[in-house]
């Protein structure tokens, strides 16, 4: 059960930050907290794989700043975030033992974080009077912290 509610947790970190799910996961198999050797999942253990994903990860922090920069909602952002999540799960299920519930969660967790995400920043940044950018920066560190806490104890 608890795997799934890792996989679940993922998702919605991928849902909140399309890129922080797969940079956390990929650090953690590659520091061994995630067992996927022998997988089809290695690749994410992999010496520059974690470097990969981090970087796309800082990328996307950086651009979320950014005025012009879409909705989590529309199409293509809202299919990249459930891509993620479903992903992201399926590792941690792999890990576990159960890859397509991994993925099933993760992917319902990432529309969870990207509808509850959307409405929780549009709800606080009306609250302090429409200011988004420390709401942004929050949202962001509660995605950094949760996937470190997501992927140190899901097994």
């Amino acid at each position: 059960m608890s795997i799934y509610l890792f996989a679940l947790l993922i998702g919605v970190v991928a849902g909140l930050r399309t890129m922080m799910a797969p940079a956390a996961v990929s650090w953690a198999a590659f520091l061994g907290w995630l067992p996927v050797q022998g997988t089809w999942a290695a690749f994410m253990g992999y010496r520059f794989t974690p470097y990969i994903f981090s970087i796309l990860a800082v990328i996307e922090l950086i651009t979320d700043q950014l005025p012009n920069t879409p909705s989590r909602t529309v199409p293509q952002q809202f299919s990249a975030r459930i891509v993620s999540g479903a992903f992201c799960g399926a590792i941690i299920g792999t890990a576990g033992g159960k890859l397509v519930g991994g993925l099933v969660a993760g992917a319902i967790g990432a529309v969870i974080g990207t509808l509850g995400g959307y409405q929780a920043r549009k709800r606080l940044v009306a609250a302090i009077g429409g200011n988004d950018t420390p709401i942004a920066l929050l949202e962001d560190a509660v995605a950094i912290v949760g996937a470190y806490l997501i992927v140190r104890f899901a097994l």
